[in-house]
């Protein structure tokens, strides 16, 4: 099932640009024989970039996490705190990856900077609890949050089965799937115009929201730090609901090799997405409470629909939503499915099992759509056990804790660099206080989740340490049967043809 490294990775990561000229295996042979070179192109450029991002953050995570803020900080202020505070640390955090994404200059995100660092145990550690526990269980909660905003206005009156928001759910993650098989170009070119109507549907928000303030709807910023105290235990959570809500500021990492001029265009895509969405969330939280109280927020479960229609009386932020959600699937926080960012984290799967840590019918490429479509594929399943079996907060908690903590791990894993490997060209470098402070928080706060949440966070923690032992017997152990290894060959030969994928060829340019 895993192999040993195919290729040796080139430390620049740069890729020659090619055609899918390839051709399939012969099942006689059991070999995967090539023609020409089929490899991942240069389709991302700077707009597209802040495209991908601000469309991968922007979602019903704006539109349904503000429960969870206000829920586990206790009041107006301290929620509108929390949310600016998020920003930064999501900047920061960004910043972090732009340096690392232009010193790393290749594709699979968290991964590789972890492999760089620290080593293939806790690279493999990464991916593992990736493909078992973030990616799915990120997918199904943005799924969840697709199927009760699109059934919202057809219950209004009453609570809304949750078997029908799983079904509807289920239907939406298979069309996106296939729609993520498709090609990246395209991917690319519809994710700049949704990530446009993301922005119409954030406006139709804050817009009325500045209306009721000029005519002096204040009342519910009165006293805005009074209510319920803060307790310390609730702020791990907190943290979880908005750095969720940001989440999607690392995706463009994910497809460095891809990235036109990345010296340049990366920090700059991040430094401008992220003021973006930080200003947009913070004033959308601000509209929210301009028609509706903390406590009216804390009983709503679409608090968009909630707001918008107190103001004025229609459905347009359900259903500009359901639009972005349906459209773009892929990770992120309480909502939103996205075409490219779905595909992206599959760039991971694609990179490790390159390293030889994932099977080799990862890292096949489709001949012609140039996508990595067995890697989109194994992730369907996943979600949907994921999706049946558990609602939308137990799934944050529980694949938040293993997201930041190795998001805090890759940070601290800069620092580490920056001693190990000093003379590694840098073309962007932030100051050491920003990485320092970034995983810190993260580590920390990682670390209290495991009193606030112990049951949710805990199943993180043992799923993510049985990637030790898994590491020791599918990469360590070479001495399995040989009968086995013509199986996983045999099977390797067969899902090549069926799916009409092969290995890329990567070549350091010259």
């Amino acid at each position: 099932m895993f192999r040993k490294a195919a290729v040796t990775t080139v430390s620049n990561g740069n890729y020659l640009q090619g055609q899918a000229n390839g051709r399939l295996p012969s099942m006689d042979s059991g070999e995967p024989a090539r023609e020409g070179k089929v490899v991942l192109k240069k389709k991302v450029t700077l707009l597209r970039g802040i495209s991908i991002i601000i469309g991968t953050i922007i979602g019903a995570g704006i539109f349904i996490s503000p429960k969870g803020i206000l829920k586990n900080t206790g009041s107006v202020g301290m929620s509108l705190t929390v949310w600016t505070v998020c920003g930064i640390l999501s900047l920061f955090g960004a910043l972090c990856y732009a340096e690392l994404g232009t010193c790393i200059k290749k594709s699979g995100g968290h991964y590789t900077y972890i492999l760089e660092a620290f080593g293939p145990l806790p690279a493999f550690v990464r991916v593992w609890v990736e493909l078992l526990v973030i990616r799915p269980a990120a997918t199904a909660v943005i799924s969840l949050a697709f199927g009760r905003y699109i059934l919202e206005p057809f219950f209004m009156q009453c609570e809304i089965p949750e078997l029908a928001i799983k079904l509807i759910t289920a239907v939406g993650i298979t069309l996106v799937m296939v729609l993520n098989s498709t090609s990246v170009s395209w991917s690319a070119r519809i994710q700049i115009f949704l990530t446009f109507c993301k922005l119409v549907a954030i406006l139709i928000i804050i817009v009325p929201g500045v209306i009721q303030l000029i005519k002096g709807e204040t009342q519910h910023f009165k006293n805005a730090f009074a209510g319920n105290d803060a307790s310390v235990m609730g702020l791990p959570l907190a943290f979880y609901s908005g750095m969720y809500a940001y989440s999607g500021w690392f995706y463009l990492n994910f497809v460095t090799e891809e990235v036109e001029n990345p010296e340049k265009n990366i920090p700059l895509a991040i430094c401008i997405s992220m003021i973006i969405v930080t200003v947009g969330y913070v004033l959308t939280n601000v509209a929210y409470f301009t028609t509706i109280s903390a406590g009216e927020l804390l009983l709503s479960k679409a608090v968009a629909v909630v707001s918008y229609r107190r103001k004025t009386q229609s459905y347009i932020p359900a259903a500009v939503v359901c639009v972005d959600v349906f459209l773009f699937p892929g990770e992120k926080k309480w909502g939103t499915f996205k075409v490219c960012p779905h595909l992206f984290p599959t760039r991971m799967f694609f990179v490790a099992s390159r390293e030889g840590h994932l099977p080799e019918i990862l890292s096949m490429i489709h001949v012609r759509k140039h996508t990595p479509l067995p890697a989109v594929i194994v992730l369907h399943p996943l979600t949907m056990i994921m999706l049946f079996n558990g609602d939308l907060y137990s799934l944050l908690n529980f694949l938040s804790f293993a997201r930041w903590l190795f998001i805090g791990l890759v940070v601290a894993g800069l620092i580490y660099l920056r001693y190990k490997r000093p003379d590694m060209p840098r073309p962007f470098k932030v100051p050491l206080f920003i990485p320092a402070l970034f995983s810190f928080t993260c580590l920390f706060m990682v670390a209290l989740s495991l009193y606030s949440d112990p049951v949710n966070t805990g199943i993180g923690f043992a799923i993510t340490l049985t990637g030790v032992p898994a590491y020791y017997l599918f990469i360590v152990w070479d001495k399995k049967p040989k009968w086995f290894r013509k199986l996983l060959d045999r099977v390797t030969v067969t899902l090549q043809l069926l799916l009409e994928v092969i290995p890329p060829e990567e070549e350091q340019k010259s």
